[in-house]
């Protein structure tokens, strides 16, 4: 009896020491490893926008550092820079940017009757990458002419004009003195509703455009010169040259000052017609959507006999950048 006491004794005493030993092996890992996370506390981690590889058993004490992929993602205000951007590439004419600019024309005084005429233009840009070096650029003209009589007692004439297509083959990067250039064919269409509006001619010719932007400043002249190959027989010849120098600066509020020439030199007749626009455009955002508006004044300093004596313009511009 005493010998299976003292054996009973020493089991027990083994027993006690294999508990505490045990005790002490879960203590030290309940210290080294964190809390598991109740189930819904994992839920709240992960977010209904977290990615599938998210690790929804992810330790909150770290969400801190996982919040970007753990929250919905916020819309954020337009950078100034980009909008700079905009402004920027509004104002070069081969600018990898697709925009749709519709611009409203009113001139006064023409012809014995002191006449006006509306000119709405819409003149879509699109640009087309060609590889990594060159772009195309399609730049379209389509008018909406509201015309007076510039004769007393005249018939008034709306409808469309003729259209203008022009495509510029332009490089991607600037030159290494930073100019940026682009040539192209140009080519009218005659789309007029009306005899009046048009020239009821095809014509087809080279256009380019050359310009440096530095420091806010844009300097650049744009040209082209169409000649008529087929149409009506009973119309005029087109032979004319378009010219539009401009000169623009935009301010650090996105701000763009622009004064140009659009004159054209009719060389059947022996005229020129040459404006001076004074224009102010400005970045805007409705939504998401960037646009540009503008405002315009517009004096005749040369036209042939019974042409326009000034005008206005207002140009609303949408922007489609990348």
């Amino acid at each position: 009896m005493r010998t299976r006491s003292a054996v009973a004794g020493a089991c027990l005493v083994a027993l006690s020491a294999c508990q505490t030993s045990s005790a002490v092996r879960e203590h030290d890992v309940e210290v080294d490893a964190p809390a598991p996370i109740p189930a819904v506390e994992r839920s709240a981690v992960r977010g209904p926008h977290a990615p599938d590889s998210f690790d929804a058993t992810v330790d909150a004490r770290r969400l801190d550092t996982l919040e970007p992929q753990a929250t919905a993602p916020q819309s954020t205000p337009p950078k100034a820079d980009d909008e700079a951007e905009l402004a920027k590439k509004l104002s070069n004419p081969v600018a990898a940017l697709i925009s749709v600019p519709i611009q409203y024309n009113i001139d006064y005084g023409i012809g014995a009757a002191d006449a006006d005429r509306t000119t709405i233009n819409v003149q879509p840009v699109i640009p087309i990458k060609l590889d990594e070096e060159w772009n195309i650029i399609s730049r379209t003209i389509v008018p909406l002419i509201d015309a007076e009589s510039p004769v007393v007692g005249g018939d008034d004439e709306s409808g469309f004009g003729d259209v203008l297509q022009s495509l510029f083959f332009s490089p991607v990067k600037p030159t290494s003195s930073g100019w940026i250039w682009g040539a192209g064919p140009a080519l009218l269409l005659p789309t007029a509703s009306e005899d009046v509006l048009g020239s009821e001619k095809w014509a087809l010719g080279p256009t380019a455009v050359v310009l440096k932007q530095s420091d806010g400043w844009t300097y650049c002249a744009l040209a082209n010169h169409l000649w008529s190959f087929a149409g009506d027989d009973d119309r005029g010849e087109v032979n004319s040259t378009f010219l539009q120098p401009f000169l623009a600066y935009t301010t650090s509020t996105h701000t763009t000052l622009t004064i140009n020439s659009e004159s054209t030199y009719d060389w059947t007749h022996s005229d020129w017609t040459v404006p001076i626009n004074l224009m102010a455009t400005q970045i805007l955002k409705i939504g998401s959507l960037p646009i540009s508006l503008g405002v315009g004044y517009r004096e005749y300093v040369e036209t042939p006999d019974g042409g326009p004596d000034w005008g206005l313009r207002f140009v609303l511009t949408f922007l489609f950048p990348k």
